[in-house]
C-alpha cells in the first residue's frame, strides 16, 4: 500500500476516534435535553400569546393543555437518577402523566420560551436547582414546594368526606426506597375516596384542577395525575393515559375513571375562579 495512503487511513482513524471521544465528553456534561415534537419556538409562543387572552385561570389551562390532546405517552422521558446526573428535559414529543402537568403550568405562567424554560425548572424543581434530589418526585411536592402557585384543596372539595393519614413518602414496605437518592418525607395525605364522589363534590371541582389518584401503597401519594376539565355539563379527567387502548393525552368522563380507584387528590392553581 502507499505509504501516503497508509497514513490518511491512520489519519482519518485518528479524527474519527477524536470526534467519538468529544461527543461523549458532551453527552456527559449534557446540561439540557430539548424535543419540541410537532411544535417549534414560534409556535409555542404563539399558544402562550393566545393563553395570555384567557383571563380565567381554568380556562387558560383547558386551552394550553387541549394542545396536547393526542400527543403519545412516553415514560421515562426525564433524565437522572442516583448514579446519572440530572438533564434538563422539554419533551413535548411524548409526555407521562406528570411531565404533562409540568409542561401546562409551566405554559401557562410564561410568555416566552424562555420564561417557560425558567418555569419549568422551577415547577419540577426545589428551588430551581436542576438536581434528582431536588426534583418534585412526588404530586402532594407541588403543594408544600410550589405553594406561591399551588394550594391543596383537597378539603375545600371534599368537606367532611376528606379523609386524612400519614406516610412516609419514598419508603415501601419492606423499607427498601422507591428513589434511591432522595430522603423520605413524612408527610399529612389529605384524599377523598372514591365512593365519596357525589353531586356536591363534583359541583366543587373546578376546570384546572390537578387531580391526584390516591394510593393506598406504602411510600407513595398517587399514582397517576391529571386535569379537571368541565365541558357541556360533563367532568372530564384531561391527562396522558398509558393503557394500552389509548397511549396519548385523552379525555375521559371522570366519575366513570374514579370507578374502582382508591380516591383522589384536589391541587388547585391560586387565584383560581370559583366558577365552574
Amino acid at each position: 500500500m502507499d505509504l501516503n495512503i497508509r497514513f490518511s487511513i491512520v489519519n482519518i482513524a485518528q479524527i474519527y476516534y477524536i470526534c467519538i471521544m468529544i461527543e461523549e465528553i458532551k453527552s456527559k456534561d449534557k446540561k439540557e435535553e430539548i424535543k419540541l415534537g410537532k411544535w417549534d419556538q414560534d409556535k409555542l409562543e404563539n399558544i402562550m400569546t393566545k393563553a395570555s387572552q384567557v383571563d380565567r385561570v381554568g380556562r387558560k389551562i383547558d386551552f394550553i393543555s387541549r394542545q396536547f390532546l393526542g400527543t403519545q405517552y412516553s415514560e421515562s422521558t426525564l433524565i437522572g437518577s442516583e448514579k446519572t446526573r440530572e438533564v434538563f428535559v422539554v419533551n413535548l414529543s411524548g409526555v407521562d402523566c406528570f411531565t404533562f402537568i409540568d409542561y401546562v403550568e409551566a405554559l401557562r405562567l410564561s410568555d416566552s420560551f424562555f420564561v417557560f424554560k425558567d418555569n419549568l425548572i422551577h415547577i419540577r424543581y426545589r428551588s430551581g436547582i436542576i438536581s434528582f434530589d431536588h426534583r418534585n418526585h412526588f404530586f402532594s411536592d407541588w403543594s408544600v414546594f410550589n405553594r406561591d402557585l399551588i394550594e391543596d384543596a383537597t378539603v375545600k372539595v371534599g368537606g367532611r368526606q376528606t379523609q386524612s393519614t400519614q406516610k412516609m413518602l419514598n419508603v415501601k414496605e419492606n423499607g427498601t426506597l422507591y428513589l434511591p437518592g432522595t430522603i423520605p418525607i413524612k408527610r399529612t395525605i389529605n384524599f377523598i375516596h372514591a365512593g365519596d364522589l357525589n353531586e356536591r363534590i363534583m359541583g366543587k371541582l373546578r376546570t384546572g384542577d390537578y387531580i391526584g389518584i390516591y394510593t393506598d401503597n406504602a411510600g407513595l401519594d398517587v399514582t397517576h395525575v391529571g386535569i379537571i376539565i368541565k365541558r357541556k355539563g360533563t367532568t372530564y379527567l384531561r391527562h396522558a393515559s398509558s393503557l394500552p387502548e389509548f397511549r396519548k393525552v385523552v379525555d375521559q368522563e371522570f366519575q366513570t375513571y374514579m370507578v374502582g380507584r382508591p380516591g383522589f387528590i384536589v391541587l388547585r392553581p391560586r387565584n383560581m375562579e370559583n366558577s365552574p
